[in-house]
């Protein structure tokens, strides 16, 4: 099948964070017959010619024949790899997704790809001294596009252009470790979308489901991968006792 690829951007998969709450590797978590990063990687092929993932276990990746990036600063969370992807990108815009995400939508990448250049349902938005959104209209080329689903920015399924670099690697280095936080508090161009917006693309809104804990897993998952999930689980546990009995 021939695709339309995006050519003024780069596809990126960040397979960094703790597995605090979740058991397993949860880029590894098995969904529809597949691996979570081995569904993103293929859907990102058919989007990006340029495709890579920021991991600091590039060991666990290799065989998904793609480039793989270890964090260019010795700071952990996902600002770090946004910052890794930008520094590395043949391209200017690179668009971010996380590796637990088993459900994005080629259209809603597409749509946003689009968005980048045209009016937004909301604009830019800023952080009031109440802590809440404020819409400020905006005109011109935007520095990222961002879905904000049920008022909750999603950092993690978003573009970025290399235009941010520069304060976004100062943002890092100051210890600073929240994207939402360097969004709001920057002057730069953010184009939030809402989920009204995304409605065409994604009605459901799938895309942004994440499985970060096993909870999650028995919501999101069918009663099958749940099956496997509770196997693999077990099986770890199995291995894990037999190597402290040695």
């Amino acid at each position: 099948m021939k695709h339309t690829f995006l050519k003024d951007c780069t596809g990126v998969i960040l397979a960094g964070g703790e597995n605090k709450r979740m058991p397993v590797l949860k880029g590894f978590i098995e969904v529809e017959g597949k691996k979570i990063i081995e569904r993103n990687v293929k859907t990102l092929k058919q989007l990006f010619k340029e495709v890579f993932i920021v991991t600091n276990q590039p060991e666990l990746y290799v065989h998904l024949g793609v480039p793989l990036l270890g964090d260019a600063h010795n700071t952990r969370g996902p600002m770090t790899g946004v910052f890794t992807a930008l520094l590395n990108a043949s391209h200017e815009w690179i668009f971010v997704s996380a590796c637990d995400m088993p459900f994005i939508r080629p259209a809603l990448i597409r749509y946003m790809a689009d968005e980048r250049y045209t009016p937004a349902c909301l604009d830019i938005i800023k952080k009031s001294s109440a802590g809440s959104f404020d819409a400020v209209s905006g005109e011109g080329i935007y520095h990222a596009v961002v879905p904000l689903i049920h008022y909750k920015a999603e950092p993690l399924f978003a573009f970025y252009s290399n235009k941010i670099m520069g304060s976004l690697e100062r943002f890092v280095l100051s210890g600073k470790k929240s994207i939402k936080d360097f969004l709001l508090n920057h002057d730069k161009r953010v184009k939030y979308i809402t989920s009204e917006c995304i409605k065409g693309a994604d009605p459901e809104a799938r895309s942004f489901i994440n499985l970060n804990t096993p909870e999650d897993i028995e919501l999101y998952l069918s009663p099958r991968d749940r099956s496997k999930f509770k196997k693999s689980v077990a099986r770890r546990k199995t291995c894990s006792g037999l190597e402290q009995r040695n």
